[in-house]
């Protein structure tokens, strides 16, 4: 007798580690780790962030830009656009290599970037609020194009496809960086498509996520509140832009973003020790719209750090661990060993706690 069918909700593999020294290596090396975690994914989707990657551009904002359908229209209004209002100091095709599994590829190209602008012109807001507007007119009024990396020194690099065979594709192997993420995806409630996979990005902010954030709807209209636009169909783009709101903006720091991201429950609160009890009260009724729900393990990475947590009660798998100066992340321990064998700790991160991993003060 035939089974029925069951929807896995479960899936998606993610890992990630950071050189707090800022010793740069092959994105290759990450590719094992990821493919350890092939079942858990099913081949519609995969993805990297590299950090550390351009550093001959590194002062300059690195646009990776995917036009659907090899749109030629979409490029030379895109690049118009951008020659108004950025001095592009290079630009040229992502390397990429035919790879079996890797289909339809849009036109991907890149470009290195120094906004036109005077202190002047900002009218009270920051230049990367400034360059952020950019971006989401690109994404929401030229059809078929899409920014899906948009940081210094650091470059986003996904498709339709197993990771294995997107690394592969990208050439990743050529890249250097002191950090790495990896996403295998296993899409449930949202479309396969390019724009779609993971990592999402803003500025040098990149997130991978394993799970299924329920409140994508309330806090997605609180987002747009602020100036964000959705344009990727799926709910992992919320969380990039909601770290970008309270970190970068709000300028909360990342252990406050977390306590507000994934809450935990009133009555946990009234528990809490007097001084963390008034803190959490106050993020509930400042950010209750920023609140993340559903399970969820993420990944977090930034310019000068990689951050790792999960939701409140802890329905998503997350591991860490440590060796030496490289802090470990991912879904499975198996996957940190399939890269690193000697460990000098690993532990399991409770529900909602943080692991927050920071390069070193003289990494520059």
């Amino acid at each position: 007798m035939d089974q029925p069918y069951e929807k896995n909700i479960s899936g998606c593999g993610l890992i990630g580690f950071l050189n707090r020294d800022g010793r740069r290596v092959s994105g290759g090396e990450i590719i094992p780790a990821i493919a350890l975690m092939h079942d858990r994914t099913n081949g519609l989707g995969g993805g990297f962030a590299g950090y550390g990657i351009y550093p001959e551009y590194k002062e300059l904002y690195a646009f990776h830009l995917m036009y659907e359908h090899g749109s030629v229209a979409a490029q030379e209004q895109t690049e118009d656009f951008l020659k108004q209002r950025f001095r592009i100091e290079e630009q040229e095709e992502i390397p990429t290599q035919r790879t079996p599994g890797i289909t339809n590829a849009p036109r991907l190209r890149r470009y290195f970037l120094q906004p036109k602008i005077a202190p002047s012109d900002l009218n009270g807001r920051s230049e990367q609020d400034w360059v952020i507007e950019q971006i989401m007119h690109i994404n929401v009024q030229i059809k078929d194009a899409f920014v899906f990396s948009s940081g210094k020194n650091m470059g986003a690099f996904k498709a339709v496809g197993y990771a294995e065979d997107v690394a592969r594709f990208f050439r990743l192997e050529e890249y250097e960086g002191h950090c790495w993420t990896a996403h295998g995806r296993f899409p449930t409630n949202s479309q396969a498509w390019w724009g779609g996979a993971h990592p999402f990005t803003l500025l040098d902010y990149s997130v991978v996520h394993n799970g299924e954030i329920s409140s994508y709807g309330i806090n997605r209209r609180y987002l747009e509140m602020f100036g964000y636009q959705c344009t990727l169909h799926t709910d992992t783009e919320v969380m990039v832009y909601l770290l970008d709101l309270l970190v970068r903006r709000h300028g909360l720091s990342i252990e406050v973003a977390c306590d507000a991201l994934a809450s935990p429950f009133w009555s946990d609160i009234e528990r809490a020790p007097e001084n963390r009890r008034e803190l959490l009260k106050a993020l509930r009724m400042v950010y209750g719209s920023a609140l993340v729900n559903g399970p969820f393990a993420i990944l977090f990475a930034h310019s000068r750090g990689l951050v790792g947590f999960n939701d409140r009660i802890k329905l998503r798998p997350m591991i860490a661990a440590e060796r030496g100066k490289t802090l470990y992340v991912a879904s499975e321990e198996s996957a940190i060993r399939e890269i690193a064998p000697s460990l000098d700790r690993v532990w399991m991160p409770e529900a909602g706690e943080p692991v927050v991993g920071w390069l070193e003060d003289e990494v520059s």
